[in-house]
This record gives C-alpha cells, structure tokens and sequence, in this order.
C-alpha cells in the first residue's frame, strides 16, 4: 500500500518551522570548538558581527547568507557534522514552533511530500529532516578543501530567486504539478519561492510579509499560536491509499 505523492509541501525552515536563525546556529559551532581559547575567539567574533548581520538581513537575505557563511572558515568538516546532532537537541529542537510537526504530519496525510527548502546548510538540516520525517532537503552545501570549511558555498546560494527556481526544477524532474502544491514561510524574501505554487501561505509572516500576503490573497498561518486555524485548502479529506500491485 502507498499513498500517491504528485503533490509537494515546500518549507523554508527558520522562522517558519524553528524559532530561531543562521546566527543563532553558528554561535553554537563557535563556542564548542576544541580549543577553549579558540572558542572563545570565535563566539566573540559571531557577537561582534551580529549588528552587521541584523542589518544586512533587513537588506538582502542572500547577502545575509553569504556573510553568515563566511564566519565558518577554517572550521574543520568533522567537527560541524559531529556537532549537528548536539546543535539540534541543544539549540533547534527547543526553538520548533509549537505546531510545526502537527502541520508537516496534516501535509504528510493529505498526500503531499513534504520538501524543506532552507538556506540553512546541509550538516545543520539533517537532524531537524529526521526528526519531522521530511521526505526530501534542498539546502546549501558547505565548501570544503582537505576538509576546512572555505566559508563558501556550492553551487548556486539557495535563497530568494534561487528557492523559486529550484522548486520548479525540483517539479519538472520528479513530474510535479506546482498549482497543486503549496509553499510555507515567514519572510518576504521568499516571496518568489511562495509565488511558484498554487498554494502559497505567509507562515508566522514578518509585517511586511502579512502585508503583502493581504495584498495577493494569500492564506496567512501562525505556528505559535494556541490554535492552529488551517487554511482551507487543507481541510480536504485525506487521500486514499492505493494497492500497487
């Protein structure tokens, strides 16, 4: 038995799913380096960059990235994969938003695969993909050379334009009808990647996010919120499974 999958959920994940952000990830690899004195080296840099992060976020979430991803040259591969896991029990798993898993499991049973497409890096995602059982992740991927971080990315930085485009690639190739699929995130950076599907939903919107999402009709989410008030959409019965045979 399975469940037809023609359909896709797509998640940003910061501010959508978890409460916090990019900062707030590498502050963790900072301070939980090997050397005490090199930590403390490093956490104190991410704390004097924070102002300078905060205003190129307002600015330009990809320069936002960019800047964030800097920050980890000459931190060695195994020591940021060793740590994702603590970094997710830690720092992550706290800050999920209480109704995020009861949304990715109401789009789980509505028949749509559930994709996270998050300008977080890839090492950081796989815990948080695990622990909402995320069928498929299109995330950055950290440069490595002989295993030290370069503080670049590979390929082309997946944020803003970007999202939206790998979306549509991700339907073309796996045969997707992007008007039967929705979009979920917090921040008007991605309103490209909300603008692709038939579906888009301003999640725990910025205000000008919500503003916009007024403007075009969009449905309008808050994960933190007492109740969970669907959009209508997804208040349709759940698809029936089907033999294969």
């Amino acid at each position: 038995m399975t469940l037809t999958m023609n359909k896709a959920a797509f998640y940003d994940l910061d501010g959508t799913l978890l409460a916090c952000n990019l900062v707030s990830t590498h502050a963790y690899y900072a301070r939980n380096d090997r050397s005490p004195f090199k930590s403390v080296y490093q956490f104190a840099k991410v704390l004097l960059r924070v102002p300078m992060l905060f205003g190129i976020s307002l600015y330009s979430r990809s320069k936002f990235n960019v800047a964030s991803f800097r920050a980890y040259k000459g931190m060695h591969r195994d020591r940021l994969v060793g740590l994702a896991d603590d970094l997710f029990e830690v720092t992550l798993k706290p800050s999920i938003l209480p109704h995020a898993a009861e949304l990715i499991e109401k789009t789980r049973a509505l028949g749509y695969r559930n994709v996270l497409v998050t300008g977080t890096l890839d090492f950081t995602i796989r815990p948080v993909a695990l622990h909402f059982g995320i069928d498929e992740v299109i995330c950055n991927r950290l440069e490595f050379r002989n295993h030290v971080a370069t503080g670049r990315v590979i390929g082309n930085l997946m944020a803003e334009t970007e999202k939206a485009r790998s979306i549509r690639e991700y339907a073309e190739r796996e045969g997707i009808d992007l008007e039967e699929c929705c979009a979920f995130s917090d921040s008007a950076a991605d309103v490209p990647m909300l603008s692709a599907v038939g579906h888009p939903v301003a999640t725990n919107p910025t205000p000008r996010l919500r503003r916009l999402a007024q403007q075009n009709g969009w449905d309008v989410l808050d994960l933190d919120g007492s109740a969970l008030e669907y959009p209508k959409f997804l208040n349709a019965e759940a698809p029936v499974e089907r033999s294969r045979a």
